[in-house]
């Protein structure tokens, strides 16, 4: 059951015809995942559907302003400015707009073998923190060069890129954090502020108390606290930031490897040689061979 009255004023919308869907399900990269319906739907007066039988496709929509609602599984779940719900394929569900302040909609159905990649954030809102790094504008950006590709033909090289686009426009949702551009550390994020404290201080020495007083915790809770959202014990990480300015420094300076291991507070450069090796799986001497011509070819 659908209502939409008379359209709306700057409504747009694209539907892949059925030949092209054969070829995305069969190609290599689109197969992934893919769009056969995008649009969008400004102050939606009236905007409501139901499919009891559910849809092919897994449906998405972006609420960008005004008001609506989403019906699944028997619970409806409000949507409001930059919230999102992505309503699994086959699922029974329902939808519409709040009519005394309509939404205005981004929308688009999609599916392939590795829609389960994102399954943490189907079937659930996904609400987007007002932040001056949220990038409202990059998402909807995003949104609009799917489109437009669309727009411009079917032709397997737009396909594809639009399947790339898709992935990350939803990656975009699934990592968050990972999509804002962090410059500085809110105070309230306790592990960006602690490894922005770590990347400060690769060619000191510093300690887990160091590192937990800078972010304000005792040295238990903060390594639990760590360890939960990144999965590393924090000198684990640490150490791993140390590598990566290792590599660094091995490809783009004409450093000796014993100075870089002085530098970054190994004890001396056979500690050094085995901590990389740890890591890298190769010695920092193979790695400069190996990365610094590269350099050169590049």
């Amino acid at each position: 059951m659908e209502k939409i009255a008379e359209g709306f004023k700057g409504e747009k919308a694209i539907i892949t015809p059925y030949n092209i869907r054969h070829f995305q399900a069969a190609n290599s990269i689109t197969k992934q995942l893919f769009i056969t319906h995008i649009g969008y739907y400004p102050h939606a007066k009236y905007h409501y559907r139901e499919r009891p039988e559910g849809c092919h496709e897994n449906i998405f929509i972006y609420c960008e302003e005004g008001k609506g609602w989403v019906k699944h599984q028997e619970t409806v779940y409000p949507l409001t400015r930059n919230q999102a719900f992505i309503t699994p394929a086959h699922d029974a569900h329902a939808y519409g707009t709040d009519n005394a302040d309509p939404w205005s909609i981004y929308w688009l159905h999609f599916r392939g073998e590795n829609v389960s990649m994102f399954s943490s954030i189907i079937g659930q809102p996904i609400r987007l923190e007002e932040s001056d790094k949220s990038r409202y504008n990059d998402r909807f950006q995003l949104f609009e060069e799917m489109y437009q590709n669309l727009e411009m033909g079917y032709s397997p090289e737009n396909l594809e890129y639009v399947s790339f686009c898709l992935m990350h426009f939803l990656a975009s949702l699934k990592y968050i954090n990972q999509f804002r551009e962090i410059k500085k550390a809110k105070e309230t994020d306790v592990v960006q502020k602690s490894i922005l404290f770590m990347k400060d201080n690769l060619e000191n020495k510093i300690t887990l108390d160091d590192i937990a007083g800078h972010a304000g915790y005792s040295i238990s809770h903060f390594g639990a606290f760590f360890a939960q959202k990144t999965s590393y014990a924090p000198m684990e990480y640490y150490n791993q930031l140390k590598i990566q300015r290792a590599c660094s420094y091995l490809q783009f300076s004409d450093m000796k490897i014993k100075e870089i291991a002085f530098r970054l507070g190994y004890y001396d450069p056979f500690h050094f040689s085995k901590a990389f090796r740890q890591e890298m799986e190769i010695t920092p001497k193979e790695y400069r061979k190996r990365y610094a011509k590269m350099k050169v070819e590049l």
